[in-house]
Formats: structure tokens, C-alpha cells, sequence
């Protein structure tokens, strides 16, 4: 008597067929794609125990316009010392530090101190150095003991108003959990009670000031936008007429602050300015600044100006077959003039 029956003899005549036709390859396609399902899951899971709830709300802010400065090293009044212009920024900023420095020093002493409020209102136009002064502002207060950590996190209106009622104190208390042991910058503060954007801004404000109440230890805030807006902005509710008592005026950069600081950027980078391009961008930029309009973008108009004049530099140079360092490195009258007409101011 044979090991198998007649129909335990058919039943593996079938298993051949099926590892011997098609139904083999269908087999191991499945076998691979239970595979990679296990292994995906595996991942999924995996990253899903480092998000936390804050993580998922820092995450939708930022697609949004939300960023995170962390704290760099060196001196913070050194690198505020370096700015191009702004003497009395610079004369603020110190006596700030000055004032919070003493009085430190005298509660260390057991002295009374009167309450200290470390919020900020930044007013002046777009591109005059806000955002580097509240990164810079941010470091002092960690180096004084104001705050543990010193970073700054960077939105506005987009980055606290959500689309949906009841959403945006969720959002704009993801974006202060964030902040926490730092500096929340809120540019261009002032849209928040501008209710005809979408509404909701009330919410963000009540959120906003409940937490610098609750979180007064760890948790500083600096606004910042056009000096009327801004005044309009503080005086449109008690609450932020009581935190916010220290202003700091930032002026439009002078047309001499201008081409300085274009050419700190050329330096920075190796290029250099021929003779007419020197005697051009001297001339450009007193113009530009006895026409400016109110959005002027200062800075950012300098910053574009040189972007686009070494993307002009670029596309002239590139058509020669060997050029040398100083083709690579000079910028023409003509280079400049095409990246000036090309900016708007």
C-alpha cells in the first residue's frame, strides 16, 4: 500500500500545478505585498508614537508661516553692535538690558524691584531689521535669566487664525506651547482685529493674552508692524494696553544704510562692484529712497536688488567658454541697472 491515497495523490498533483503555473507567481505577489503592508504599518506606528497632540498643531501652523529661530552662539550685543544703522534701536535695546541687568542684581540682593514687563512693540516699516533685533532680544533675555531657552518663533496673522470656529485658541495655543521658555514674534500684528480678513481674531487675541498671564515666567511676546496700525492694535483692548508698555521705533534705512548693506552682501559673497556699477547703485538708492511708498521694503528691497543682480551676473558670465575669477567676480553697471529695473520698490 502506497504513503498516499488516490485522492491525497490528487490533492498534490494540484500544489505542482500551482507552483509550476501562474498561480505561483500570483502566490509569492501576495506574499510580497503582505510583506510590505506589515512593514509600512510597522513604520507608521513607529512615527506615530514621537508626534504628540502640540507637535500636530506646531506642524499645521507652520504650513502656514510659522518659523523657529533657535538661539545661536557669540554675543548677542556684539552681532546687534554689527547691524548696519539703527542707532537708536541699538540705544533701546541696551538700556533695556541695562534696566533688567540692575534689577536682577537687586533682587539678588533682597531689594525691592518693581514688576517687570518684558513684552515688546516694534513699530517701523517691512525689511528694517524687527525680526534680527527680536532674535537678538531673545538671546539677552536668556543670558540674564529672563528665559531658559531663547529661542524665537516667528508668525503672523496665518500662524494663530484657524478656518473653522473654535479652532483658532487651539491653534494659537499649539503656537504659544511652542514658544514657551522663548520669544513668540508676531509680525504685522495688527491684521488680528482686522475682522473683514475672515474673523476669529478676537479668539486669538483672548487666547494670546490669557497665556502670557498664565505663562508670565516663561513665555515672552513681541508685535511688530506699521507705527499707526500698531498703535490702533494696542489701544483696541485693555489686556494689551496693560502687557505691552515698552515701544521700540525702527526708521526706514538712509540711502548711505542701503548700499551698505548691499555691499556687506557683495563682500560676503566675493564679488565686487566695477567703477560705473559703484557710482550707479549710490545713484539708484537715493532715488529709490526719496520715492519710496509706504510698503518700501528696505532691507528686503536690498536684498532682492542683490540676488537678482548676481542672477544677471550669472547670465552674462555663463556664455563665456573659460571665464576667469575676476569675470566670476565682477558686477557691471549693466548687471545692476537689469536687476533694478527687474525689483520693484
Amino acid at each position: 500500500m502506497g504513503l498516499f491515497s488516490e485522492s491525497d495523490n490528487s490533492f498534490l498533483k494540484g500544489v505542482k500545478l500551482f507552483f509550476t503555473g501562474c498561480g505561483a507567481v500570483s502566490f509569492i505577489m501576495f506574499a510580497l505585498v503582505m510583506c510590505v503592508g506589515i512593514l509600512v504599518d510597522d513604520d507608521e506606528d513607529e512615527d506615530k508614537k514621537d508626534v504628540t497632540e502640540s507637535q500636530v498643531g506646531l506642524s499645521e501652523a507652520r504650513a502656514d508661516s510659522v518659523q523657529r529661530r533657535d538661539v545661536l552662539e557669540g554675543d548677542p550685543m556684539k552681532e546687534l553692535e554689527s547691524l548696519t544703522g539703527m542707532p537708536e534701536v541699538k540705544k533701546e535695546v541696551k538700556s533695556l538690558a541695562n534696566f533688567i541687568k540692575v534689577q536682577k542684581q537687586r533682587e539678588a540682593q533682597g531689594l525691592k524691584t518693581p514688576k517687570i514687563s518684558y513684552h515688546l512693540v516694534f513699530t517701523g516699516s517691512p525689511g528694517t531689521g524687527k525680526t534680527t533685533v527680536a532674535r537678538i532680544i531673545a538671546r539677552i533675555y536668556k543670558d540674564l535669566g529672563v528665559l531658559k531657552s531663547g529661542h524665537l518663533v516667528e508668525t503672523d496673522r496665518s500662524g494663530l487664525i484657524a478656518e473653522y470656529v473654535g479652532q483658532t485658541g487651539v491653534k494659537t495655543n499649539h503656537l504659544c506651547d511652542s514658544a514657551l521658555n522663548g520669544v513668540l514674534f508676531i509680525d504685522e500684528a495688527y491684521s488680528l482685529v482686522d475682522e473683514g480678513v475672515g474673523g476669529y481674531g478676537n479668539e486669538a487675541i483672548a487666547t494670546l493674552l490669557k497665556r502670557m498671564e498664565d505663562d508670565r515666567d516663561r513665555l515672552v511676546v513681541i508685535v511688530a508692524g506699521y507705527t499707526n496700525e500698531m498703535k490702533r492694535f494696542i489701544d483696541s483692548n485693555p489686556g494689551l494696553q496693560s502687557r505691552f508698555n515698552r515701544y521700540i521705533n525702527f526708521p526706514d534705512f538712509k540711502p548711505g544704510e542701503l548700499v551698505e548693506i548691499f555691499m556687506n552682501r557683495m563682500n560676503k559673497y566675493g564679488y565686487k562692484l566695477d567703477d560705473d556699477a559703484d557710482k550707479y547703485l549710490r545713484e539708484k538708492f537715493k532715488y529709490v529712497y526719496q520715492h519710496k511708498s509706504k510698503n518700501f521694503g528696505n532691507g528686503r528691497y536690498v536684498r532682492n536688488v542683490f540676488e537678482q543682480t548676481i542672477t544677471e551676473q550669472a547670465n552674462r558670465v555663463a556664455k563665456y567658454s573659460n571665464p576667469s575669477k575676476s569675470e566670476l567676480s565682477t558686477i557691471t553697471v549693466k548687471d545692476l541697472r537689469k536687476a533694478c529695473d527687474f525689483v520693484k520698490y
